[in-house]
């Protein structure tokens, strides 16, 4: 780089070193996320900044601390966090280190769709009414300010504890935002379409009225037949068994959901609800 200059590869190199060192510390990141290394990459963070601090106001001692820990920190860390290390160096030597958080996400997502099916399913078989809504694009806060904070896993066992009869939470919408019950026994907006068939109760006409203002997805345990439904953007699909079940969320809850917006779900008038 003669006289400072740089050229376009020069610029390109650079670019692409920078975009590699932040996706390598972006995916480190990732890998320790939920572990007790992060709140020791918090406690390093802070060191650094208190050692900047004490330069910056020439302060003797707490430069001289600072200096002692970065020092001997470093053999320290690999003392206690040697499991955590060892473990990230199986995931490198076996290449999962850079699909660890992609396969991550999507056994959540599986998890999330198998305990719904499967409390849906039990929750069918005895009667049960439900109304679960999982929050898509559109944020849903306000249906959520209604309810009752859980903000804990989603798991079938407490999807279907929330709804069993003459228990405090069993009224309302179960709203689920991720992989986590955000809320339960929350109030939505009823439809006022007159084209909502007759047999269907006020869990219908929630469902369809939550799905006609925002692009939730809301599934509907029928509690006098145990037929399962499912609403999304105004429009109901009933009678759903374990499969179509199944698949409604999976088309609709993956990226791909896009896609399959262009399908038309039609309103079948069936004595069923």
């Amino acid at each position: 780089m003669p006289n400072g200059d740089f050229g376009i590869l020069d610029l390109l190199r650079i670019g692409v070193d920078i975009g590699l060192v932040w996706y390598v510390l972006y995916k480190l990141i990732m890998l320790i996320r939920g572990t007790k290394a992060i709140q020791l990459l918090k406690g390093i963070v802070v060191v650094f900044v208190v050692r900047l601090l004490s330069m910056l106001f020439e302060l003797q001692t707490l430069m001289w601390a600072t200096d002692q820990i970065i020092s001997w920190g470093f053999i320290v860390i690999i003392i206690l966090f040697q499991p955590e290390l060892r473990r990230a160096l199986e995931q490198i030597g076996r290449g999962n280190l850079f699909s660890r958080s992609m396969k991550s996400e999507e056994e959540k997502f599986e998890k999330m769709v198998t305990d719904i099916v499967h409390a849906c399913n039990y929750m069918a078989k005895r009667r049960i009414g439900a109304l679960i809504t999982i929050e898509r694009e559109t944020g849903i806060g306000e249906y959520i300010e209604t309810g009752i904070p859980i903000n804990g896993k989603l798991t079938h066992q407490l999807l279907t504890n929330i709804f069993t009869p003459n228990t405090p939470l069993h009224d309302g919408a179960v709203i689920i935002k991720d992989d986590e019950i955000v809320a339960a026994a929350c109030y939505l907006p009823l439809s006022e379409s007159p084209f909502i068939s007759k047999e269907l109760g006020t869990r219908h006409r929630a469902a369809m009225g939550i799905s006609e203002v925002t692009d939730a997805l809301t599934i509907v345990v029928s509690e006098e037949t145990g037929g399962i439904s499912g609403t999304k953007n105004g429009e109901l699909r009933r009678e759903l068994n374990q499969d179509g079940l199944r698949d409604f969320l999976l088309e609709n809850l993956t990226p791909s959901h896009r896609a399959s917006e262009r399908k038309t779900w039609k309103i079948r008038g069936k004595k069923r609800g």
